[in-house]
């Protein structure tokens, strides 16, 4: 089935006016553009103009992995709700008992659990996207999942900035950012521009 055109709400096209208003990001390439735009758009906070990392081939790699039909995996369901393409459904399993009882035995936190599961359903090749937990983050670093890509946008004062260093210093296609915040409203946000690219 051919998903229906996303039509633009006369608010986001505003948003998108006042953002490009204040800000020049017309140097950019057109994939770190999209990433970039929509991230300030969703958080109405421009030092993500200079804080987020990401590469215009790794970008291009996520987008194709993401048209070939690539797996979604999110953190938590904030990410999960974020993500507003419809019939792409993501694998979130955290809030599932097997989860709990994997954390509990393995002595884990429940999201570094959830993704342990995540991975024995979706195998490698796979769109991770992580919002909210840096030891879901760690977790899959440690996991060896050769992902298509990796939104790594985890928030907090306690392992975020660490965990995204870790990230960085893996090697695996990612994207991230310096610092303590981000979230799951950003890293959602970060995953819809390529998925409205996907759409074109």
């Amino acid at each position: 089935m051919t998903p229906t055109a996303r039509v633009v709400h006369p608010i986001e096209a505003e948003s998108y006016r006042i953002l490009r208003e204040r800000v020049d990001l017309s140097h950019l390439p057109p994939l770190t553009r999209a990433v970039t735009e929509r991230v300030v758009h969703a958080s109405a906070d421009l030092d993500y103009v200079t804080d987020l990392v990401c590469a215009e081939d790794t970008l291009a790699a996520g987008l194709a992995a993401l048209r070939a039909g690539a797996p979604i995996v999110t953190d938590v369901w904030m990410v999960a709700a974020g993500i507003t393409r419809a019939g792409r459904d993501p694998v979130c399993p955290v809030a599932e008992p097997a989860a709990a009882d994997l954390a509990r035995t393995a002595g884990l936190t429940r999201s570094a659990a959830a993704v342990r599961i995540a991975y024995e359903r979706v195998g490698p090749g796979a769109v991770w996207v992580v919002g909210c937990a840096p030891t879901a983050l760690v977790e899959l670093i440690d996991l060896a999942a050769a992902p298509a890509l990796v939104i790594g946008l985890p928030v907090g004062f306690v392992g975020a900035a660490e965990s995204k260093a870790a990230l960085r210093a893996s090697g695996l296609p990612a994207v991230s950012n310096v610092g303590e915040k981000g979230g799951s409203a950003v890293a959602a946000a970060a995953l819809n521009a390529l998925l409205y690219l996907e759409e074109e």
